[in-house]
């Protein structure tokens, strides 16, 4: 009875074990809480507070005690410091997007750039902005057009990354991928023209390419062609002459091409190489946005040659103001800019794209002859 007895409480508390533990809440005590909100506390502190309360240095002097930063106020020497440049998102210049669909009309050799809606021209609107005046103000502007790219791909490449952003660049209609070339130079800042091949005096011995514009008989013809060359990439802010002495030294081979110009809102630069072209004065009188180019830095292909020729672009910027300089893309020619670009700051000297040229140009009174120096 002894044993049945044991067995008999092991099974009651058993039992009661298992009861229990079902109910999650078996055998323990309960309340009920109830939860209310209460609105934040405003702070007692009035909201000017004593300046010894504030967060941080209140002083130039404060932060040099503290932090062991010396602090140079304007007008200090300091001889060992080091100067860190940030350069401002906000002033980096960007040229607009091309094409622009109010600027572009559809033809059978590709897009041509015209006249917007808006009045809106590819001369302003693809052109490199000026962005804000530099300080001190400049004793001399340069302005520089790099020709000849789009047909050597490694020596457009070196052109575009190797040049200053403010110099423009000219592409011959010529060469691959133009299109992909052209927009990766203008996404490094460079304003870009088309160079458009016209007839030497040499002509055909000297050939500037298919497509060239010609004087006599064929002149009909030179239309369709201009309508090849415009459409061979876009982004561009005008057209210049690619040799062309015999075509722009006849007017009446010019007039139809200047007309069609001036309906698609392009400057127009004359390259300078022909004493007897016709370019730049017609353009002007046809009301369309025209230049000279004042000097050809690498007529002579040596390195002493175009750097001497880059002293009298200083010169020259001094006594106009502003000047117009003309380069090839050869080797060359680019390490020698790019040398002598890196010069210009201590020299308060400033390029400036071909497109703003004009506009410092008409601003100035006429230069004598005996400061113009000579064209190429």
């Amino acid at each position: 009875m002894a044993a049945a007895g044991c067995v008999g409480v092991a099974v009651l508390g058993l039992l009661l074990t298992v009861a229990l533990r079902r109910d999650p809440d078996g055998g323990e005590p309960m309340a009920v809480a109830s939860i209310e909100k209460r609105v934040a506390p405003v702070s007692s502190v009035p909201a000017t507070a004593d300046a010894s309360t504030s967060r941080g240095p209140a002083s130039a002097a404060q932060l040099e005690n503290s932090a062991g930063v010396t602090v140079t106020r304007a007008g200090e020497d300091a001889p060992d410091a080091i100067i860190i440049t940030i350069p401002s998102e906000a002033r980096t210049i960007k040229l607009a997007t091309a094409p622009d669909s109010r600027l572009a009309e559809r033809s059978r050799y590709g897009l041509l750039p015209k006249l917007g809606p808006d009045g809106a021209t590819p001369a302003r609107i693809y052109a490199r902005p000026l962005g804000l005046e530099p300080e001190p103000k400049p004793a001399g502007r340069i302005a520089l057009l790099v020709g000849g790219l789009g047909i050597s791909q490694s020596g457009t490449a070196d052109a575009i990354a190797k040049l200053p952003p403010p110099v423009s660049l000219a592409f011959a209609p010529y060469g691959t991928e133009l299109e992909r070339t052209v927009q990766r130079a203008r996404s490094e800042g460079h304003e870009v023209f088309l160079q458009l091949p016209m007839e030497p005096f040499d002509y055909p011995d000297n050939d500037p390419g298919p497509h060239t514009l010609l004087t006599g008989p064929k002149a009909p013809d030179n239309i369709d062609k201009l309508h090849w060359a415009l459409g061979r990439f876009t982004g561009y802010v005008g057209i210049v002459n690619f040799l062309g002495g015999r075509f722009t030294a006849d007017e009446s081979a010019l007039s139809p091409i200047l007309r069609e110009l001036a309906g698609r809102g392009l400057m127009v630069v004359d390259d300078g190489s022909s004493p007897r072209s016709l370019l730049a004065g017609s353009a002007d009188r046809a009301r369309i946005p025209a230049l000279k180019i004042d000097r050809v830095i690498d007529g002579v292909t040596r390195a002493d040659a175009i750097d001497k020729e880059l002293a009298a672009l200083e010169n020259l910027a001094r006594e106009q103001g502003i000047v117009v300089a003309a380069a090839s893309a050869l080797p060359v020619s680019i390490e020698r800019i790019n040398r002598w670009a890196q010069s210009l700051d201590a020299k308060k000297l400033v390029i400036v794209p071909v497109s703003a040229a004009r506009g410092f140009r008409t601003a100035k009174p006429p230069v004598s002859p005996r400061t113009t120096g000579s064209l190429r």
